[in-house]
């Protein structure tokens, strides 16, 4: 928690993090070129922000792309703010990633987090569809299993209809999942590619979340990834069913 404090307390740092939150995926030259300093010194506060988990960088071939990682910010405000403000906190963990593959093109997106559970539990809590939807922020019914590619994992809202709809492309057992994303709501239907990578750490799991060729017609895309990692973490930790679903207005 004092690295984020740490990494927010300085205007400059702050400016990148705007930055990424306008435009995400961004590499050290494009950053560069925003603040009036040398290279390495936009290299040096990049590297506080990786270091607080605020700043995911992901290789690409030569280039290092920088991604915005809000889930410590939504930790710090879980711990300081919003017990002060609701009955319960929501839980999340710290955030990063290490990925280099540089035959794969540059996400639009990239979240990961830590769990306290098996490399069997969090794999079956990924790939079997009866446990999907007892932590999905929107949908109690999932069917199908990722088991073979070709499968389908329809998720389906509580009133009727499909709200997304997942074909698993490429799997590596327990270690990487490689999906079709397709949904079903706000209009736009184009499909995009997301990727679970999982990884077992000396304690727990680390699961980062990819996601590729993300429509801007398609909004609340990186909410809904925060609620499901939010939702999989809470369910995979204590084996209780807990959707943090989408705020309805009063």
């Amino acid at each position: 928690m004092d690295t984020i404090f740490k990494a927010l307390n300085d205007p400059a740092r702050r400016a990148l993090l705007d930055s990424l939150r306008t435009k995400n995926g961004q590499t050290l030259s494009e950053l560069e070129e925003q603040l009036e300093m040398t290279r390495f010194g936009v290299m040096k506060h990049l590297k506080v922000l990786e270091d607080a988990h605020l700043v995911i960088p992901r290789k690409v071939g030569r280039f290092k792309h920088h991604y915005l990682n809000a889930l410590p910010l939504q930790e710090m405000i879980d711990r300081w703010i919003d017990p002060f403000l609701k009955p319960q906190a929501q839980a999340l963990s710290q955030l990063k990633t290490e990925l280099e593959n540089p035959e794969m093109t540059k996400p639009d997106l990239v979240m990961s987090t830590y769990i306290d559970c098996s490399h069997d539990a969090l794999w079956d809590a990924l790939t079997k569809g009866e446990l999907i939807s007892q932590y999905h922020f929107a949908c109690q019914k999932v069917t199908g299993d990722f088991a073979a590619p070709g499968d389908d994992v329809e998720y389906h809202f509580d009133h009727g209809g499909i709200m997304l709809s997942n074909r698993l492309i490429s799997i590596t057992p327990k270690s990487r999942i490689e999906m079709e994303f397709r949904p079903s709501w706000g209009g736009d239907e184009t499909p995009s590619r997301c990727v679970y990578l999982l990884e077992p750490q000396t304690s727990g799991m680390k699961i980062t979340v990819e996601h590729f060729d993300i429509p801007e017609a398609q909004p609340g895309i990186a909410d809904g990834w925060t609620r499901f990692l939010s939702g999989l973490k809470t369910y995979a930790e204590t084996g209780k069913t807990h959707r943090f679903a989408m705020e309805t207005a009063p």
